[in-house]
């Protein structure tokens, strides 16, 4: 899995685990802050939320153009500087009035930006490590591992809020509105120790920094692949139509800060006993991942010694468990930003399965192109929210939950509901998100390779903004209805994804 691939690929994906854990960290509590802080209801924090996304991955778009004129290396290192801007306004406890309203826009306008300057092109070079001799083969199980070191900080990030705010509540006796601001100054020191990674390291990387404008031609990667117009325009165009799909894709998928989130608030149990309770402790799922990897690696190493150790590290990880299952008293507390701990870990815990699972497949000439890939995980998500449906049955309405909180009469579901949602939907993501980047990394005409990625996120714009409409249905509206939306649209882009395969295909 981690065999043969540039030295380059672990210092850009650690640089980005810092920077997602703090953006994770300010993102698992920002609607719940909108609504305590400001008093918005959940529509208005969805639409909020849903405009913030929207500018956080339309913005590379722009950043990606402006690469391909002024170097990515320039980009990146600008983004982080604006990105720490916004979170220092973000950590600023201004109150409710007027001047911490302008104030908190102007951070989420400095943090898209920041954002679109960082994110695409930070890819975009992890992309053109591969465009170098003799890596072509590990461009799809390179942005997997890269995807998965962004879901370590994600990991860790619904956790630290939490924990954080908690400090701030018991230990400082700050208000619960101002303690939100001591999670979003989390993101200030996640940015410092990207920064440090990303410098420090710079030298890995730095051959692939550079437009072949500012190196005067010369480059040590392998020759642009030279185009005929129809073949720019069919790359173009195949692009675009992935891009119209995975748009309701992340509308469904970045529910986990918004309705499913109102969900973990409103409808499931604020407390876990047991087994499950250990579910809750993020140290549980870090000893579960341990185990996973080392089990992975009695069967890959190649040396005996290697071997034995891949077995004491997993049996070590095994035994943790173990003692601390004997070792629950009691149940633990069950805060809603908590469940966003779940994709992430799934993510990071799944993704040497898919790559072994499609490694195999790959060997017996099985393995489904990216595109095929892509349509599979538009299905999966559609059986996310179908499980979102059975869990919900028979439940009231949300402003009806509400009035039967108050009275001491509502009823709530077991967490295990989230969870299995959550894990199904991070099989949709590993089928799309990771696979959707390799493939636009590896069809965008290379002149336009900035704008492309940019173009990916600009799709997940849409979605984004558009997860403001399942919001809007949250309130008198029945919860089937709310998640039969988002099955029925993921199962229209499925189809649709399916029809026009051949022509995805042949460019790949």
């Amino acid at each position: 899995m981690f065999e043969g691939q540039p030295k380059g690929l672990y210092a850009l994906a650690l640089a980005n685990t810092g920077e997602r854990f703090g953006y994770y960290t300010m993102l698992a509590v920002f609607v719940l802050f909108l609504k305590a802080n400001f008093g918005f209801d959940e529509a208005v924090a969805g639409q909020i939320y849903g405009g913030f996304l929207a500018m956080v991955y339309f913005l590379p778009l722009v950043g990606g153009a402006m690469a391909d004129k002024f170097g990515f290396g320039k980009m990146v290192t600008s983004g982080i500087a604006i990105m720490f801007l916004g979170y220092i306004l973000l950590a600023l406890p201004l109150g409710k009035e007027t001047i911490a309203l302008v104030a908190m826009f102007a951070a989420l306008l400095l943090v898209s930006f920041g954002t679109g300057l960082f994110k695409g092109n930070l890819q975009v070079l992890v992309g053109n490590l591969y465009d170098v001799k003799g890596y072509e083969t590990k461009r799809e199980s390179g942005f997997s591992i890269f995807y998965m070191a962004i879901n370590i900080g994600a990991l860790f990030a619904p956790s630290t809020a939490v924990a954080i705010m908690d400090y701030a509540q018991q230990s400082l006796n700050y208000s619960v509105e101002d303690s939100y601001h001591f999670a979003f100054g989390v993101a200030c020191i996640s940015l410092i120790l990207s920064m440090a990674i990303y410098f420090g390291f710079r030298s890995t990387f730095s051959h692939v920094l550079e437009t072949k404008n500012e190196k005067g031609g010369q480059s040590n990667a392998q020759p642009a692949e030279e185009l005929s117009p129809q073949e720019t325009k069919d790359r173009i165009i195949a692009l675009c139509l992935v891009f119209a799909v995975v748009i309701f894709f992340w509308m469904a998928f970045h529910q986990n800060g918004l309705t499913l989130t109102y969900f973990a608030e409103q409808f499931t149990a604020r407390s876990a006993e047991g087994l499950q309770s250990m579910a809750f402790d993020v140290w549980n799922l870090v000893l579960i991942v341990i185990a996973v990897y080392g089990a992975f690696a009695i069967f890959q190493n190649k040396t005996k010694n290697g071997k034995l150790i891949a077995l004491v590290v997993t049996a070590a990880a095994i035994g943790g468990l173990v003692a601390k299952y004997y070792a629950i008293s009691g149940g633990v507390k069950v805060d809603a930003p908590i469940f966003q701990q779940f994709n992430p870990f799934f993510v990071v815990a799944l993704t040497p399965v898919s790559m072994a699972l499609f490694g195999w497949l790959g060997k017996i000439g099985k393995e489904p192109s990216a595109p095929r890939k892509i349509a599979l995980g538009m299905l999966v998500a559609a059986c996310g929210f179908i499980l979102m449906a059975i869990g919900s049955e028979g439940l009231l309405t949300p402003n009806a939950q509400k009035a039967a909180v108050a009275a001491g009469s509502a009823s709530f579901v077991s967490p295990n509901w989230l969870i299995s949602t959550y894990l199904v939907l991070t099989f949709g993501e590993l089928l799309l998100s990771p696979m959707g980047i390799s493939f636009v990394s590896k069809v965008a005409p290379p002149k336009y390779k900035g704008m492309m990625m940019g173009g990916w996120f600009a799709a997940t714009a849409i979605g984004n903004y558009l997860t403001s409409i399942p919001a809007a249905l949250w309130g008198d509206k029945s919860l089937e209805i709310v998640w039969g939306v988002l099955i029925a649209l993921c199962l229209i882009a499925a189809v649709f994804m399916f029809s026009i395969m051949k022509r995805l295909e042949k460019v790949c």
